[in-house]
């Protein structure tokens, strides 16, 4: 049922939408620190630093999980493959927009 409430305190759904909310931001939030960082010009789209700062962006999302009542105990494989794969994928759409359109950070 919806409204079944996992042990974090949190519904199914919420802790869904709170995990979903929370990568993404975290993926947007990336690659504007990477296009701040390393710069919009075309040397920078070869950069590995924005690979690391995003790598970083995903480390930073547990203890943020942690503070807003998501109990990461019950996180799995999948759990923790779906929050990389969201925040690499809104990254890399941040970073590549910020890329070809050359804006300067």
């Amino acid at each position: 049922m919806a409204t079944e409430t996992a042990a974090s305190g949190l519904s199914d759904h919420m802790r869904g939408v709170t995990i979903t909310t929370i990568a993404c931001l975290s993926g947007v939030a990336a690659g504007l620190a990477s296009a701040a960082f390393v710069g919009t010009d075309p040397a920078a789209a070869g950069d590995t630093i924005a690979v690391v700062i995003m790598a970083a962006f995903i480390f930073v999302q547990y203890p943020i999980y942690k503070l807003v009542g998501v109990d990461l105990t019950e996180f799995g494989i999948k759990d923790n493959l779906f929050v990389s794969f969201m925040t690499f994928t809104l990254w890399f759409i941040t970073f590549a927009i910020l890329l070809t359109s050359e804006v300067q950070l």
